[in-house]
């Protein structure tokens, strides 16, 4: 990432004050080698809704992939890079075992990066640009954007000249009945 992710978590001390418990360089970042060197950051993570408020734990300090836990959240940065010259062919299989995904929703995509998440997400550009691609269609996203994303199947292409920074907030949630039906 170019910049890492200051991250201050707030909390209470033995006599109930508020207090800064953490703040520094968010440790939690992977660098996504299959996924063309994507970089994130997980910055916080609930495993249950309604969310304990009462720990002092770093929650960021797990293993991840991209969906949030059953009942619970996950809190990421994640930066795209711009395209390289002479990329490397893009290993689907690769990528999805990287992220921790079921390939199975996804064959014959459009995109060797198509996934989806049994998730809501909310995400904001924070820099950059970026083209979310769908099943047949696709939005382009600049700094500012929202996105809120309801469990569909998706890529995200950087076709710019600059890395593109994400924020990105999943909630786990429940599978739709069209995931049924879809061939």
């Amino acid at each position: 990432m170019s910049t890492p992710v200051r991250r201050v978590v707030t909390g209470h001390d033995d006599a109930g004050k508020a207090v800064a418990i953490i703040d520094g360089p968010a440790g939690n970042v992977k660098v996504r080698q299959a996924a063309g060197g994507l970089t994130s950051t997980l910055l916080w993570a609930t495993d249950e809704s309604p969310a304990d408020l009462s720990s002092r734990a770093d929650r960021a300090e797990r293993e991840s992939g991209v969906a949030p836990p059953p009942g619970g959240t996950v809190f990421r940065i994640v930066e795209f890079p711009a395209p390289g010259a002479g990329a490397a062919r893009i290993d689907r299989d690769a990528v999805l075992r990287e992220m921790g995904l079921d390939a199975g929703h996804a064959a014959g995509a459009r995109n060797p990066l198509m996934h989806r998440t049994r998730s809501v997400d909310y995400a904001v550009v924070l820099s950059g640009e970026i083209d979310m691609l769908l099943d047949d269609s696709e939005v382009h996203l600049s700094a500012g954007d929202v996105l809120v994303q309801q469990g569909t199947n998706h890529a995200w292409v950087n076709r710019g000249t600059q890395p593109c920074r994400i924020a990105f907030i999943l909630i786990d949630g429940v599978e739709p009945p069209q995931w049924r039906v879809r061939p």
